[in-house]
C-alpha cells in the first residue's frame, strides 16, 4: 500500500492519477474529508481507502507491516495566514509524527518542503544543505516548513530512505479548489475569459520592469515524475530542489495564456498590497543540478508547453488529472 497524504488536493490528487496509470492501486488516500470542494480531484480515481488526517497515525499503527512508502504531501499553504498555531500543527507536529513512524516501521517517505524557505533568496537557491538553518522564509507558511527540514536534519534516527523537496511554483490541473492560492495561470485564464484582460502586480523594485517579476514556474506533472522517481530510487536521501530550474518572467506565464485561448495580449498593472509588498518575491531559480546528479534525466515541460497543454487540455474543459 501506498500513503499519500493531502490526496485530495493538488498535487496529491494528481499523483493518485500517476500511481495509477503505473498500476498501483493499493492507495491509502489521506486528507481532511470534510472538504468537500476538494471531492472532485479524487473522482474516477482507484483507491484502497480513505483514513481522515486526523486518524492517520491509529490507522499506521494497526497496518503498518503492508504500508510500502509514504507520499507527505499535506499541508496548510495559505501563505496569507498568520497563524502561526495552525502551522505548528498541521505542518510542523504533523509531519514529525509521520517522520517518527517511518522510524518506527521502516517505511520510506517523500515529503513536500517548499520553496519559501529561501525567503528574498538572500542566500541563493540552492539545495546546500548545511545553508538551510540560515534561510530566512517570510511568512509563518515559509517558517512552518524550513524548521521541519531543520529538524529533519538534525535526527539521529531517520527512515532508511527520505528525501524533502522544495516545491518551487507549481501550476497545473486540479488546483480549481485553491481560492487565491491557486496559480496565476488559473487566475489568469479567469479573468481573461471573463474581460479578455488581465491584471499583473507592478514592480516596486528598480531592478525589475513591470511585469518582469521572475519565478521558478514548474508544472505539476513534472514534479509528480521527481516524486516517482524517487519511489523507484531509494537511496540519496536529502533534500532537493524541485522547479523548472529556468525564471520566467509573469509578463510571459500570463502573454501564453492568451495565447493559449487564441487571444490577443492586453496587460495591465495594478500596485502590489501594501501588506504583502516587503515580503514579495522578485526572482526564484532553482539550482537543479543535485537531483541530475543523482541520474534524474527526464527533461521539464518549457512554461509554453505546460501553460499551452494546461489551458487547452484541463482549464477549457474543466477536466481534471
Amino acid at each position: 500500500m501506498i500513503i499519500v497524504t493531502g490526496a485530495a488536493g493538488f498535487i496529491g490528487s494528481g499523483l493518485i492519477s500517476r500511481l495509477n496509470q503505473e498500476g498501483f492501486s493499493n492507495i491509502i488516500a489521506v486528507d481532511d474529508f470534510s472538504k468537500i470542494e476538494k471531492a472532485e480531484n479524487l473522482e474516477g480515481k482507484t483507491i484502497k481507502e480513505r483514513v481522515e488526517r486526523s486518524s492517520l497515525f491509529e490507522w499506521l499503527d494497526e497496518n503498518n507491516k503492508d504500508v510500502e512508502f509514504i507520499f507527505h504531501i499535506g499541508a496548510r499553504t495559505d501563505t496569507t495566514e498568520f497563524d502561526v498555531n495552525i502551522f505548528n500543527e498541521l505542518n510542523l507536529d504533523y509531519s514529525k509524527q509521520i517522520w517518527e513512524k517511518c522510524v518506527a516501521y521502516q517505511i520510506p517517505l517523500v515529503y513536500a518542503s517548499s520553496a519559501a524557505t529561501y525567503g528574498l533568496g538572500e542566500l541563493g537557491y540552492d539545495d546546500n544543505e548545511s545553508l538551510i538553518p540560515q534561510l530566512k522564509p517570510l511568512n509563518p507558511y515559509g517558517d512552518s516548513k524550513n524548521d521541519f527540514d531543520i529538524w529533519a536534519l538534525k535526527q539521529e534516527k531517520k527512515p532508511f530512505f527520505w528525501v524533502g523537496l522544495k516545491f518551487f511554483n507549481v501550476y497545473g490541473p486540479n488546483e480549481y479548489h485553491k481560492g487565491r492560492m491557486a496559480s496565476v495561470i488559473f487566475h489568469a485564464f479567469n479573468q481573461i475569459k471573463a474581460t479578455d484582460k488581465m491584471k499583473l502586480f507592478r514592480s516596486h523594485n528598480p531592478d525589475f520592469k513591470d511585469g518582469e517579476q521572475m519565478r521558478d514556474f514548474i508544472y505539476v506533472k513534472d514534479l509528480i515524475e521527481v516524486c516517482l522517481f524517487f519511489m523507484h530510487h531509494r537511496k540519496d536521501s536529502g533534500i532537493y530542489n524541485l522547479g523548472s530550474g529556468k525564471a520566467r518572467t509573469f509578463k510571459d506565464l500570463v502573454t501564453n495564456t492568451f495565447l493559449a485561448m487564441d487571444k490577443t495580449p492586453d496587460i495591465s498593472y495594478v500596485d502590489t498590497p501594501a501588506d504583502i509588498r516587503d515580503k514579495y518575491q522578485y526572482f526564484t531559480q532553482a539550482n537543479m543540478s543535485k537531483l541530475h546528479a543523482i541520474g534524474y534525466t527526464k527533461p521539464f515541460h518549457t512554461l509554453e508547453e505546460g501553460v499551452g497543454e494546461y489551458v487547452k487540455d484541463y482549464l477549457s474543459s474543466g477536466s481534471y488529472l
